[in-house]
């Protein structure tokens, strides 16, 4: 598939409102109702409503910017935004956002009226999505992984199978709108009649009531259970991102689709370690004595440690770079690097012995400079440039 911005025919500084107005001219032109079915038409009627969903949202927009599809698309355990994303999904989306849905001279209105949304087919109501919050160590970061959550969730009704109706009966076809799902509206202007199409308000689009209602469930065909419901993390994701579990959520009254479930991740600090980006940084404290003349220090790692030479005359604030220690990227290129970032240590106590040496080497050591090194200390881009590459693994 083309680039989003391509499809809808927008520069990549395209505003919302630019992104919004190409969407709408397009998906007028490919609506399936205004293509008799064409397939070629729906396929590009899905592309374009994809792509909109996800340059409108800023979130989504600046991952794809910079990772590409497979940062929004494929998303974090492979469950993006878009997975199983169908041709009722585009029609949710042009439905949503430019009008219809049971208002009377809306959707309809766009089409000239009198024509049936989908086909004239009965429309099922879709369950409710649910967001749930996962929370995440550091290692289960780094590593990737898969955790089982329990979730409440409506289930379809065991008893009357979803049907919402008790043993013995059935729905009804709907007195109001002749089992269609759908009224006729018709309105008188200047211009003359216009008949538009609205979701019939005594179903609800659904084409048939309940005259005899399930014990169990009232007649809405679904009950409240927990379940146990599996989230693949893949490695590299942060608290911004989230994963869609589609057709996981509440099932819809009588029968009707799933929801999603969305799975907003929440990455809990780790107290040995600072994240920027891909990168990790740790603060390694090391005597004077290490720093005047070298030594080899151990550094803590997400999996261990690794010892490192600590070069001769380093300075505190200054940083050595372990290549390949950090978090995987989340597009899956590479993975980010340790940094080192050395404290030098002043013991606070003394010893007798100590307090001599110390007193020794003060008669012996050259002053301390005036001024520290003038390169950016304090500042973020100073402290990067004063990293320097230990080693590579």
């Amino acid at each position: 598939m083309a680039d989003y911005y391509e499809l809808l025919g927008v520069s990549r500084d395209a505003d919302d409102a630019t992104i919004k107005k190409a969407y709408r001219k397009l998906a007028m032109k490919y609506h399936p109702d205004r293509n008799d079915g064409s397939k070629d038409a729906e396929a590009r009627f899905k592309e374009i409503s994809e792509a909109y969903e996800i340059l409108k949202d800023p979130q989504r927009r600046a991952r794809y910017d910079r990772f590409g599809k497979e940062g929004v698309k494929s998303g974090p355990g492979g469950a993006g935004p878009f997975q199983g994303f169908d041709i009722q999904d585009a029609i949710e989306i042009f439905m949503r956002d430019f009008g219809g849905g049971g208002g009377g001279g809306g959707f309809e209105e766009m089409f000239g009226g009198g024509r049936r949304r989908s086909g004239g087919r009965r429309r099922r109501r879709k369950g409710e999505s649910l967001r749930v919050r996962l929370p995440l160590t550091l290692n289960e970061v780094v590593h990737g992984t898969t955790r089982t959550i329990r979730v409440a969730l409506l289930e379809s009704c065991d008893r009357c199978s979803g049907s919402g109706s008790a043993d013995g009966t059935a729905p009804q076809p709907c007195s109001r709108c002749g089992g269609t799902g759908e009224e006729r509206v018709a309105q008188n202007s200047v211009f003359g009649q216009f008949v538009s199409l609205s979701t019939c308000r005594g179903c609800r689009g659904e084409g048939s009531v309940i005259s005899d209602p399930c014990s169990s469930c009232s007649g809405e065909g679904r009950v409240r259970d927990r379940v146990d419901v599996e989230v693949e993390v893949p490695a590299g994701v942060t608290s911004e991102n989230y994963i869609t579990l589609r057709g996981k959520g509440n099932v819809g009254p009588r029968n009707g689709p799933r929801g999603d479930i969305m799975v907003l991740l929440e990455v809990e600090e780790d107290p040995r370690f600072t994240r920027e980006g891909d990168h990790l940084i740790v603060d390694v404290p090391v005597t004077f004595s290490q720093a005047a003349l070298g030594a080899k220090v151990e550094v803590p790692t997400i999996d261990g440690s690794r010892t490192i030479d600590l070069p001769q005359g380093i300075q505190s604030g200054q940083a050595l770079r372990i290549r390949d220690e950090g978090v995987p990227s989340l597009d899956g290129r590479g993975r980010g690097d340790l940094i080192a970032r050395i404290r030098v240590w002043t013991p606070d106590r003394l010893s007798r012995e100590q307090e001599e040496l110390f007193r020794q080497l003060r008669e012996l050591e050259d002053d301390a400079p005036e001024r520290p090194p003038e390169d950016g200390s304090g500042s973020r881009r100073g402290f990067w440039s004063r990293v320097k590459e230990a080693f590579t693994s």
